[in-house]
């Protein structure tokens, strides 16, 4: 970049407050595309050998102002590698994964095999890792977990014979392996390969001088960590380089200005702001603002630009309570949440504010305000949605729950609306076996928690398809109890909707028809009329829907 003078946001102070802070070991997190790998790439360009004598790359740039810094540029071997490419269906194929980035790495360090300060058996032991010397390459051995756990170990005590120099480590995207084993299910196989790969590598290590590790989320010390006493976490929480990753306000201003887009301020505040680091609310994500300067038109382009399948499937197959609250951060409130920034991958399905942490973790939601739980012992989050690009990518995340017929779920709603009960039952009963499957847990599949799982889905649909048009709320008190879902028109000429869902129970009623019945007649005893009634809404515009569920079969009734 500073080669081809392209766009380039001084980052280099990162460089100086590193240096200064002293920590052996350092772990940085932030959300995808925040600049992680770049200020990597600029840490490995400054102190590394083999960049040695290029101080023009930091001409111009903060770090060249202080004389001691430029005499450190190009002093230490440094090893610096990813694991953005290790992904798999499976542990092997994972494992193959790792395998590749360290042949690449000791390929890039291949220099050594014509260094005095190697035995000629240590040469040969080169060769482990996919190295050759002269044209043919030898086939690759039977690599053991030990061997693969102390590969970079055994390169890094080369690079140190060779130049004299303890080494400095950059690992970038350190938990992409450990967010695909989670997924994939074979979470447990990772955990113990990269546990013994990182003890080997970060602690029990001579040759280490200093590392720097960069992921989206820290990963439980149980997991990964442990024994790494000499571990500095620095997450969107801490203060320390709470600048140094993603664009700063007047950053993008200045940008802004020198692209002749000063009226365009206040729609990319309202479009990209809101991203948060330490005491810092001001926080852009980069991608989304460089490519707005570059096409200048607004989209999703942070949210477009990769998958969010593992935040999909746990809000869709999360309690009625997740997607409640799920409800409220689409409308615009907060929730309330206790940020664990260890985040425990085994935890996501039961842990009660795990999903939060990691959504806050990925950069989806903001914490406005904070308060300290003296029964809890810790600080509770006020949490909201980032900004209108994020809120954009939950909303079509949610369309994505379902069918893709957009005519069939389009009349459903006209038919909601009407009143058309016809097409109301046969729309719910054509893709109700889909859906029940789809929100279920997938565990214990029960006759009692299905329909709450899908008609809180269904609700979210709901709101993320009408928005604009009503106010929808679910389980909230009005008059004698709680409705279940309470649409509130914001235009003078639609009707009012209130629902009551109900489990068929022989038990209880004789048919489903009788359910559905007793459903509307709840609806009128309870007066959950009150609240629309209190906006002044009149009796005759607000419409009464049972919907009674037995297994997959449903009937609604108004």
């Amino acid at each position: 970049m500073r080669q081809e003078q392209a766009f380039y946001i001084d980052k280099t102070g990162l460089i100086k407050e590193w240096w200064e802070n002293k920590d052996d070991v350092t772990l940085i997190t932030r959300p995808r595309r925040f600049g992680k790998t770049l200020n990597l790439s600029m840490i490995e360009c400054f102190f590394s050998v083999r960049h040695a004598g290029r101080g023009g790359l930091f001409e111009g740039l903060s770090i060249w102002e202080d004389e001691e810094y430029r005499r450190l540029q190009g002093t230490y071997p440094v090893i610096s590698f990813s694991f953005a490419e290790v992904k798999g269906r499976d542990f092997q194929t994972a494992r193959e994964g790792i395998i590749a980035v360290l042949e690449e790495l000791y390929r890039k360090h291949d220099y050594l095999l014509q260094s005095d300060t190697l035995s000629d058996a240590e040469k040969k032991n080169y060769d482990t890792f996919g190295q050759y010397v002269g044209p043919d390459r030898n086939p690759r051995k039977e690599l053991t977990d030990t061997v693969i756990s102390r590969a970079v170990k055994t390169l890094m005590s080369y690079l140190a014979r060779h130049y004299g120099s303890k080494v400095i480590v950059l690992l970038d995207e350190y938990d992409t392996p450990m967010q695909e084993a989670f997924v994939c299910g074979y979470w447990e196989e990772l955990a113990a390969l990269i546990r013994s790969m990182f003890h080997s590598t970060f602690k029990t290590n001579d040759y280490l001088y200093r590392a720097i590790l960069t992921g989206i989320m820290r990963v439980s010390k149980e997991s990964v960590f442990s024994d790494l006493n000499n571990l500095m976490v620095v997450t969107a929480l801490s203060q320390e380089y709470s600048t140094c990753f993603g664009f700063t306000q007047d950053e993008v201003f200045c940008a802004l200005d020198q692209m002749g887009m000063q009226e365009e301020k206040e729609q990319v505040r309202f479009w990209y702001n809101g991203f948060w680091s330490g005491s810092r609310n001001d926080i852009y994500n980069p991608w989304s603002v460089m490519m707005f300067l570059r096409t200048k038109e607004y989209a999703p382009y942070w949210a477009d630009s990769s998958s969010n399948a593992l935040v999909s499937e746990l809000i869709k197959k999360g309690t009625p309570q997740m997607k409640m609250q799920m409800e409220d951060l689409l409308d615009g409130r907060c929730l309330e949440a206790v940020l664990d920034e260890q985040a425990a991958f085994e935890q996501l399905n039961r842990k009660k504010d795990a999903v939060w942490s990691l959504l806050a973790a990925c950069g989806y939601l903001k914490p406005e305000n904070r308060r300290f739980d003296h029964a809890k012992g810790k600080f509770v989050y006020q949490l909201k949605i980032t900004n209108y690009e994020t809120q954009m990518m939950f909303r079509e995340m949610i369309e994505g729950w379902f069918p893709e017929d957009e005519t069939s779920y389009g009349n459903f709603k006209e038919a909601l609306l009407l009143g058309d009960l016809e097409y109301m039952n046969q729309y719910m009963n054509e893709v109700s076996a889909e859906m029940f499957s789809s929100f279920d847990t997938g565990r214990r599949p029960s006759e009692k928690t299905h329909p709450e799982r899908f008609y809180h889905g269904f609700v979210l649909g709901l709101i993320v398809d009408l928005a604009g048009r009503y106010h929808i709320r679910s389980n909230r008190q009005s008059g004698l109890g709680r409705y279940d879902v309470m649409m509130e028109p914001l235009r003078p000429d639609d009707d009012a909707v209130i629902m009551e869902f109900k489990v068929f129970s022989p038990q209880k009623d004789k048919t489903m028809q009788q359910a559905a019945e007793n459903a509307l007649a709840q609806i009128e005893k309870m007066k959950y009329d009150t609240e629309l009634l209190a906006r002044g809404i009149e009796k005759e515009r607000i419409r009464h829907y049972g919907f009674v569920f037995d297994g997959q079969e449903v009937l609604i009734c108004g």
